[in-house]
């Protein structure tokens, strides 16, 4: 007998808890530990709540929520791929394809669908919701670098430049008042002025 709907969904809901265990890079702002992508998914919906009238132009901000909530379901079969890792962003992105067409295939048509499609809008990030979504995902992690002291830019020996060129356009092109903000963080960083 094939699962029911409900079934289905309660299994999916099952199968992402297994986001709280994926640690990432980021520490929390305290410095206690680092944060999981589960916490990164709800303080990005935060940001997205909160930030909304600083994207580049009209967004929907339900749809932007519903994109961070989604978008790092993938990690939890192939884990957290930090900014500064050096790895493949081509491997990355098969193993994250493979991994959101298993994981939002655990839901009943059109729902599974519906999950799939939005998590290959913020991936594509051509959508003015996708690009705001985007920027917040990069200007989080920033914020964390720039409040902790360096955080992990210290840790793996990022220069000013790279930050640049690793956050910037991405967040330039979906917040762009954001971003003049992080830029001036990232000057005072770097000339050694301590924390805004």
């Amino acid at each position: 007998m094939l699962p029911s709907p409900l079934e289905q969904q309660l299994e999916f809901l099952r199968q992402i808890d297994q986001l709280k265990s994926v640690r990432r890079q980021s520490p929390l702002l305290d410095q206690s530990r680092k944060e999981n992508s589960a916490e990164h998914s709800w303080h990005l919906a935060m940001y997205a709540l909160i930030l909304n009238e600083h994207a580049s132009g009209a967004v929907n901000s339900d749809r932007v929520i519903r994109m961070l909530l989604l978008h790092d379901i993938v990690e939890i079969d192939v884990g957290d791929y930090p900014i500064h890792g050096g790895s493949s962003s081509q491997l990355q992105a098969e193993q994250e394809s493979e991994a959101a067409q298993r994981l939002f295939g655990l839901l009943p048509q059109p729902q599974a669908t519906q999950m799939l499609e939005l998590w290959q809008e913020f991936e594509q990030a051509e959508t003015a919701d996708a690009r705001f979504a985007k920027a917040l995902d990069r200007f989080q992690p920033l914020l964390i670098n720039i409040f902790t002291g360096g955080g992990t830019w210290s840790e793996n020996g990022v220069s000013r430049q790279q930050v640049i060129e690793r956050y910037g356009p991405v967040i330039q092109r979906g917040a762009p008042e954001l971003w003049a903000l992080c830029e001036r963080w990232i000057a005072r960083h770097f000339a050694g002025d301590g924390q805004p």
